[in-house]
């Protein structure tokens, strides 16, 4: 179940996710960039991580990811994915996006017992639509503070890429944003955990899988390629393991597609 924001909330939450696992059995899951940050909000869940093992905590931040992460869940749970714009997360736990790229952070580890009574209510199976509605005023309280002066450059520069499908030049850039490429490339990686030139990367990405998932016409992959923007089918190949690490093909035979960067192997 995917839920939007409120109007509101939609310039910093991009949307809200349930998912219910009601079996006892081992799931082997995979989160792959969408160049989002976000907060998974479990009260019941055994989550560990693909390589090496750990339990993760019950509820944690995700900055960035330069690619994905594979974990496994062991018997059943209950969970709300908050997914946030990229620059949220820099906003919610105010660091550097960068240093947090990659990372799981605890959320006991940085807002001490704020999510608390959300974990609770996960646990006491209330509604998931109460829960997020809570949130959704929690949210709202929290962005009454003073925002960064930079916030409404790497919103408006985000939206940028976002029209132009990711294909936009360093100087169409400059242009826009009136700062250089090197400057810009800084408050980038503060706020979002990335370079203009990664961001756009993943929106292009994100773009072919839309294109490819909504393949009525059973287009070729090179043509969905080159409507996509890239020179050639071996350059996208190469984006997708690295992004994905998965072929075009493979993807497409994964049967359970979670969410749109979170699926089951």
């Amino acid at each position: 179940m995917q839920i939007s924001p409120p109007k509101h909330l939609a310039p910093y939450i991009r949307h809200y996710i349930f998912l219910e696992n009601a079996g006892e059995d081992i799931r082997s899951l995979r989160l792959f960039t969408d160049g989002s940050s976000g907060l998974i909000l479990s009260g019941d869940m055994n989550l560990y991580s693909g390589i090496s093992k750990d339990r993760m905590p019950l509820s944690f931040f995700y900055g960035t990811l330069n690619g994905y992460k594979d974990f496994s869940s062991i018997g059943k749970f209950s969970l709300i994915a908050v997914v946030f714009q990229p620059y949220f997360l820099n906003i919610l736990l105010k660091t550097s996006a960068k240093d947090i790229r990659n990372q799981i952070v605890s959320v006991e580890d940085v807002l001490k017992n704020k999510l608390e009574i959300f974990q609770e209510k996960l646990f006491n199976k209330v509604n998931p639509l109460t829960i997020i509605s809570d949130l959704n005023i929690f949210f709202t309280h929290f962005l009454s503070e003073r925002m960064s002066a930079d916030h409404d450059l790497i919103a408006a520069t985000q939206q940028y890429l976002l029209q132009s499908k990711g294909s936009v030049s360093s100087k169409d850039l400059q242009h826009f944003t009136g700062y250089s490429e090197r400057h810009l490339e800084r408050k980038f990686e503060y706020h979002m955990g990335m370079s203009p030139k990664k961001y756009g990367n993943i929106i292009r990405l994100h773009y072919f899988l839309n294109l490819m998932n909504k393949d009525v016409d059973y287009k070729s992959m090179t043509s969905l390629s080159y409507e996509a923007g890239y020179s050639d089918q071996s350059h996208l190949i190469r984006e997708f393991k690295n992004n994905i690490g998965l072929t075009p093909k493979q993807y497409l035979n994964t049967e359970n597609k979670m969410a749109v960067n979170f699926i089951e192997l």
